[in-house]
């Protein structure tokens, strides 16, 4: 099967409607009817061979440094080209180096297209067959600018795609049918050898194989290519180099608009800015004014000073001011978040509920802006707003005429459905074209986006909430008549009453045949009534929401809600109308018939000044309903590769691009070149994470650095926010005072003491800690990313520990866990698994992203991972100060960074200074001081075999315990092999209580093996149902003294221990008869058992009629707080001084 093949169109043409059924690349218009938009970077990326891709040298020596200034625009626009095909490249190679891990489909057929054309266009049609799922692939769904490799194996590795019977083949998707998603139109690098024999047997042999998508790099291909006469420059010419800030003109323009924009200025000032913010939004609606000069302005927002909401409310001064901005990001993400803010704005302020949200537009993506979670942003989101523009201008002429004539002549109008019926054969048929009379009236109103519509605010605080009671009641009539018409079909409709004529009843109505589904009047009235005037109340609702002010007038909306109250109130006099026929009380009848009378007559005058029709376009399709919506906007929202489309929807006066230093600057051209530009605004913190750059001489030619950051260098003033609302100043302490020189201001409300929070018990859970993890484990992933399995074993101790408490307090509170590496992140997410919830709409939740990847997001408490743990202090990509700058700034009541001191100290960069001021502000502790992290980190270790690290006598299992604990080497072996977690911590537990003192009472004991020789005291202690702990006491000399220990033989079952047994009798057997008394030598210190020591020049130990207890020489608190139950008898507080009143046990 072959498709209708659709080129990508270039955005250089004027507005006209997109072909139907067909996505393509930009959906913008064609300059020739068959152009690939960016074909220049497509044949270049086509060109390369495998060995071109896998060469990372290939244009080393070729990109050069981006300047700081320019002289001329092809010279600014030409500096990026170079570093943006070797960051393609680089793309290109990341993606082949992972393609055993690429999305994949089986080709079912390939065609040529009709327009092939040898050599230069080699179009094909592709129908796609089933994905190819493995567990390390992600589902793959095919979007234009899309690069695919067509292969005819899975390949496992980059040779797969080059090999003697398949050489390497790649293709560029210009196309996706917008119906039928695997159907494909590609643009090919070489020719397809299509034999008819293998049609058949396609599906077997031919794969697609998802490698990258080009559509951003494309956009900015174009935006540096294109010509200038053709484009606006008069902002890219305003950046070449900056002058000094004595040469620049000064602006007439505010003081000589200052009157217009008064009222404005007080309305901005009731919403409680600080006067950073104030300054901000009043300085950049002066410029918008401005015409005799084109301006860039730089604001900078540092982490928590209100960026959003500065933004936010600029922008509804500009909607206000009706000046026509274009709003964009680097992310989606970004771009949802202002826009978010500026509806909150409108909300509150709203005085006729949504009407004039048809003046913005928010497009893009719709599944990677996940707009189906966003339904506060469903009203302005283009493709939305095109379906309901469509569908409401199609039916509001013929919906109008109806319910006007209907309410006219009801009587009429049941007339001529009583004739209907009687020119109907079969009954059957009667009932079920009434049924779908009605079904398709009801359905055609498309409810559930009529609840998203209705549900908006409408009007002032009690109006509003009056308008929405009322609209939810006109949408729960309309899901009574969806169920209504269901039962219909399912069974006969039974009456409780018919018409005064007809006094049959209701046994008889039962028993009679399908004659009694026609209805009678009042029925008949009511469900017509409803029908059409849903179909109403659903154009109302969307046309004044949708369509831009310049369409639809207020007078004209005011007289649209009038309507909709009074079908409201129709139909409430309707259903008293059938209650009271139902019940025949004559009296009421006749005052509800006056009622309904009355309303019938108001509400027809009310709908016949209502407007026929509105001077908009005769729309054929969706498409051109967008171009529309795109060229009628005042305020525009999308990301900065997405800007490309409105390149053909008229002039616009300001740009502001949010998040401006994380945007590259070849990436801007893109917005700055949009027609009719006068100003931008830029936003943003140079000091936070920049643009990601993949290749490492793109990077080092500058190529990820911002247009923010290049004017910041050059002096270009900026205004700062200086006030922060989001951490807590024990937080905000470092940041500011190492990246800020100070400048920024905590706020009351952080200062405040009820913003401080205690997550968690014990010191080191305060709003500001370092904790030292100081026996991790750094590791290499197969993809050369770092984990350290120790950190996430805390990290996962302190989330469940924070869960204990949640469940104990129930407080809602939200935690991230942050980490500079991506293989960090996936182990902790992994051993999280889905035990928290991830959204923020629940009491707890837990979010893991990489540093990067949280960059803008900020949570209640965060936990910083910092994974590197190595002697030689190298800390890589950790190093860099930005990163450093966002990771601490993201939390709002408490920052715990976790991280090992050594490393961290000797690296000698900005981890260093938080180390030292962590100390000096008393907020540095051991991890090992709380006992369950002793714990994890423990078993992390044994899972790790990491026994050297757990034998070493400063480890966390030897510091500060009663008893020195010694294992033999089959002890470890034996731990090695238990995977159970449980297990592990029942183990510790055990080992721990017995380090204390504490010891079973003989009957407990599972077993003793008295032997006629030395093993007669090997202890068996029951770890669970299955598992023993072996253990002896043993002597050693130490520090010219013999000292009691416990030797840990190993953990066996039952039947295992015999053979044990053995082999220590005959260990033993070598022991003096001293060494064995003194093993068998006990001390009691209360209930505990305390470990013995003797002088080695007091003689004969035996001899001994004291004991002293091992207090200074001795391990002392460890196994202490590795405790992980509280069973009684499990430890006891070390003492220093010699035990008195001590009973000796032989």
């Amino acid at each position: 099967m072959s498709l209708q093949w659709v080129p990508v169109r270039s955005s250089d043409r004027p507005y006209s409607a997109a072909p139907k059924g067909k996505v393509d690349e930009d959906e913008a218009p064609a300059k020739k009817k068959h152009e690939i938009a960016g074909r220049g970077l497509i044949d270049l990326v086509f060109s390369w061979t495998i060995e071109d891709i896998r060469n990372n040298h290939l244009y080393k020596g070729q990109v050069n440094e981006i300047p700081d200034r320019f002289n001329l625009t092809k010279d600014y626009l030409k500096s990026f080209v170079l570093p943006l095909i070797e960051e393609t490249h680089a793309d290109l190679l990341s993606s082949l180096t992972s393609v055993s891990g690429a999305p994949s489909f089986e080709i079912r057929s390939i065609n040529i297209s009709k327009h092939h054309e040898y050599p230069k266009n080699l179009a094909y049609e592709l129908v796609l067959g089933m994905r190819c799922f493995e567990d390390n692939k992600a589902i793959y769904e095919p979007e234009p600018g899309d690069l695919i490799a067509l292969t005819d194996v899975m390949p496992k590795c980059i040779a797969d795609l080059d090999r003697p019977n398949s050489p390497y083949l790649i293709a560029y998707v210009t196309g996706v049918d917008r119906y039928n998603p695997n159907h494909l139109s590609i643009l090919s690098s070489r020719p397809i050898m299509i034999e008819e024999n293998t049609q058949k047997n396609m599906k077997a042999n031919r794969f697609v194989v998802f490698l990258t998508n080009m559509t951003t790099n494309i956009r900015i291909w174009r935006a540096l290519n294109s010509h200038p006469e053709g484009k606006n420059m008069s902002l890219i010419k305003k950046v070449l180099q900056m002058h000094p800030p004595d040469a620049e003109t000064t602006c007439l323009c505010e003081e000589t608009h200052g009157a217009d924009l008064y009222d404005l200025r007080t309305v901005i000032k009731s919403f409680s800015l600080n006067d950073s913010q104030e300054a901000a939004v009043l300085s950049c609606m002066g410029t918008s004014k401005c015409y005799h000069q084109n301006t860039v302005k730089l604001v900078w927002g540092p982490p928590g000073t209100g960026k959003t909401k500065t933004v936010g409310l600029l922008l509804y001064a500009l909607l206000r001011m009706k000046c026509r901005t274009v709003t964009c990001a680097p992310t989606n993400t970004a771009v949802l978040q202002v826009t978010s803010r500026l509806m909150s704005f409108l909300t509150a302020s709203a005085e006729y509920g949504t009407y004039g949200l048809g003046d913005i537009v928010l497009f893009g993506n719709r599944k990677r802006m996940q707009m189906d979670d966003h339904d506060d942003l469903l009203d302005i989101f283009l493709d939305y707003r095109a379906e309901m523009l469509f569908q409401c201008l199609c039916q509001w002429n013929g919906t109008l005429r109806s319910i006007i004539e209907f309410l006219e002549d009801p009587m009429r109008q049941y007339h001529l459905y009583l004739q209907s019926n009687k020119r109907s054969n079969s009954k059957e048929d009667r009932c079920q074209e009434n049924d779908h009379k009605i079904e398709d009236r009801v359905m055609s109103s498309n409810q559930e986006k009529e609840e998203k519509n209705y549900g908006q605010n409408f009007g002032g605080k009690n109006t509003k909430k009056v308008w929405r009671k009322l609209v939810d009641q006109a949408l729960k009539e309309n899901k009574t008549n969806v169920k209504q018409v269901a039962s219909r079909k399912g069974k006969h409709l039974k009456h409780k009453k018919k018409e005064a004529l007809d006094d049959t009843s209701q046994e008889e109505q039962d028993a009679e045949d399908e004659d009694t589904l026609t209805l009678t009047l009042i029925e008949f009235v009511k469900k017509s009534f409803d029908s059409i005037s849903q179909r109403l109340k659903f154009c109302i609702v969307n046309l004044f929401t949708h369509l831009p002010t310049l369409y639809i007038s207020l007078d004209e909306v005011k007289k649209m809600r009038q309507a909709f109250d009074l079908l409201l109130l129709l139909d409430t006099s309707l259903n008293g109308l059938h209650k009271k026929f139902s019940k025949s009380e004559d009296q009421h009848r006749v005052h509800d018939s006056i009622k309904w009378s009355s309303r019938r007559k108001d509400c027809l005058q009310i709908l016949k000044s209502l407007p026929q029709s509105f001077l908009v376009p005769d729309f054929k399709d969706t498409n051109e309903v967008k171009y529309f919506c795109l060229d009628s906007a005042c305020l525009l929202f999308c990301t900065s590769s997405g800007s490309s489309k409105l390149h053909v929807a008229g002039e616009f006066d300001l740009l502001v691009i949010d998040e401006a230093a994380q945007l590259k600057e070849c990436e801007s051209t893109i917005p700055l070149q949009l027609p009719g530009l006068r100003h931008a605004i830029l936003v943003g913190d140079e000091l936070q994470l920049p643009a990601m750059v993949k290749s490492k001489i793109s990077e080092k030619a500058g190529f990820g650095r911002s247009l923010f950051e290049r004017l910041v260098c050059l002096g270009q003033k900026k205004h700062l926010l200086n006030i922060q609302y989001r951490m807590h100043p024990s937080i905000s302490s470092f940041p500011n005072k190492e990246f800020y020189n100070k400048q920024i201001l905590d706020a009351p409300t952080v200062k405040d003491s009820s913003y401080a929070k205690r997550f968690l018990h014990r010191n080191m859970y305060g709003s500001y800690s370092f904790i030292n993890i100081a026996c991790g484990k750094e590791q290499l992933d197969i993809v050369h990313s770092r984990k350290n399995m120790v950190e996430v074993a805390v990290v996962c101790e302190i989330v469940a520990n924070l869960f204990k408490e949640f469940t104990r307090k129930k407080e809602k509170f939200s935690v991230g866990v942050i980490s500079p590496y991506k293989a960090q992140v996936y182990a902790i997410e992994e051993k999280l698994g889905k035990k928290y919830a991830r959204g923020a709409e629940t009491d707890f939740s837990v979010r893991v992203r990489s540093i990067d990847g949280f960059q803008g997001d900020e949570e209640d408490l965060i936990i910083i991972s910092t994974v590197r743990c190595n002697g030689n202090g190298s800390v890589g990509f950790l190093s860099n100060l930005q990163r450093t700058n966002v990771a601490l700034t993201r939390a709002r009541h408490c920052l715990w960074i976790l991280g090992n001191e050594a490393t961290l100290l000797n690296s000698h960069s900005v981890w260093e200074k938080v180390i030292n001021d962590a100390k000096k502000r008393r907020c540095f502790y051991n991890a090992d001081e709380d006992k369950s992290l002793a714990q994890a980190m423990t078993i992390a270790l044994i899972e790790l075999r990491q026994f050297d690290i757990l034998i070493n006598m400063d480890s966390l299992l030897f510091k500060n315990t009663r008893w020195k604990v010694c294992f033999s080497n089959g002890f470890w072996e034996s731990v090695a092999t238990i995977k159970n977690t449980e297990i592990l911590r029942q183990l510790l537990t055990l080992l721990e209580k017995l380090s204390s003192g504490w010891r079973l009472m003989p009957n407990k004991k599972t077993c003793c093996y008295v032997l006629d020789s030395s093993s007669a005291f090997l202890e068996i202690y029951p770890v669970n149902d299955l598992l023993n702990l072996l253990w002896t006491v043993d002597i050693i000399e130490e520090n010219s003294h013999y000292i009691q220990v416990l030797k840990v033989w190993n953990i066996l079952p039952l039947p295992e221990v015999p053979k044990l047994a053995e082999h220590l009798d005959s260990l033993f057997e070598n022991y003096a008869v001293d060494k064995i008394n003194c093993c068998k030598e006990r001390c009691l210190e209360r209930s505990l058992v305390v470990p013995i020591r003797w002088p080695v020049n007091f003689g004969s130990a035996t001899q001994s009629t004291g004991c002293e207890a091992d207090s200074a020489q001795s391990l002392s608190k460890t196994f202490a707080s590795l405790r992980i139950t509280d069973e009684s008898g499990a430890s006891a507080s070390t003492s220093k001084k010699k035990l008195k009143g001590k009973k000796k046990i032989r």
